[in-house]
């Protein structure tokens, strides 16, 4: 069975960090890239970052650019986003999902993804 788990969401104060972390089973992560997408209350999804299969390409959305960084363990198969000066407006679900497409970077074409996590929630507010 196909898993992918987020966790380490909460409450932070804007300008704080979190780290999140998602871990998959169930197949070859190490083949596949991965993003993070995220939605805000009331709103569609929004992909936020993404990392190539062996972890040396990167992509970022122009909102969390500078501010945020993705990384993999292929050895834990465990995806994470280190998320730095966090802002009211990164206020949102944060999912995992794994990408087949091959136009990179995958940004929102949904239709690439196969498999989601749950989501884990991130609130930024004081």
């Amino acid at each position: 069975e196909v898993q992918l788990v987020e966790s380490g969401g909460g409450l932070v104060q804007p300008g704080g960090s979190l780290r999140l972390s998602c871990a998959a089973s169930g197949f070859t992560f190490s083949s596949y890239a991965m993003s993070w997408v995220r939605q805000a209350p009331g709103k569609g999804l929004e992909w936020v970052s993404a990392i190539n299969s062996g972890g040396g390409s990167t992509s970022y959305a122009d909102s969390v650019k500078g501010r945020f960084t993705i990384s993999r363990d292929n050895a834990k198969n465990t995806l994470y986003l280190q998320m730095n000066s966090l802002k009211p407006e990164d206020t949102a679900v944060y999912y995992c999902a794994s990408w087949y497409g091959s136009s990179w970077p995958p940004a929102s074409r949904w239709y690439e993804y196969d498999y989601w996590g749950q989501g884990t929630q991130v609130t930024v507010s004081s």
